[in-house]
């Protein structure tokens, strides 16, 4: 199970603050690609890709806060259904949902949700969706 903390960014290494630099650059395009990104930050390519999918800034203040998540599934007839279901039942609120063809037997889908009503926490909503059926794999992406 993954744990998710709030950390002032002044007891952190610098790379964590570039993380968040270089994907804000790519976020508002600013930049063509990460290399260039990188480069305007001062990190290397690989420290980026290291990092990327574990550190994101949290914006106080945000009446409601998203999450996109990001979940490779098996595909197989109901198992978006079932995602959706178990979202809702937990309170959250579908903004954004963009599923990929499937391409041998697995699909990718992007979900971005409104947390503000969510009873239980973002972390705990991965863990239940990582154990249903058809499940491969559920990442945090980002969060607003």
């Amino acid at each position: 199970m993954s744990k998710y903390l709030v950390v002032n960014s002044e007891v952190l290494p610098e790379v964590f603050e570039k993380v968040i630099e270089v994907k804000e650059l790519i976020r508002t395009n600013r930049v063509k690609d990460v290399t260039e990104a990188v480069k305007l930050v001062g990190m290397s390519r690989s420290t980026f890709y290291k990092y990327r999918d574990h550190v994101f800034a949290l914006k106080e203040g945000i009446k409601g806060q998203k999450a996109t998540i990001s979940i490779v599934i098996i595909d197989k007839a109901g198992t978006l259904s079932n995602i959706l279901d178990n979202i809702a039942k937990y309170g959250g609120n579908i903004y954004t949902i963009n599923q990929d063809i499937p391409i041998n037997g697995a699909a990718y889908i992007n979900i971005t949700l409104d947390m503000s009503g969510l009873t239980i926490e973002i972390r705990e909503l991965i863990d239940i969706l990582s154990k249903l059926d058809n499940i491969i794999k559920v990442d945090l992406v980002a969060v607003e």
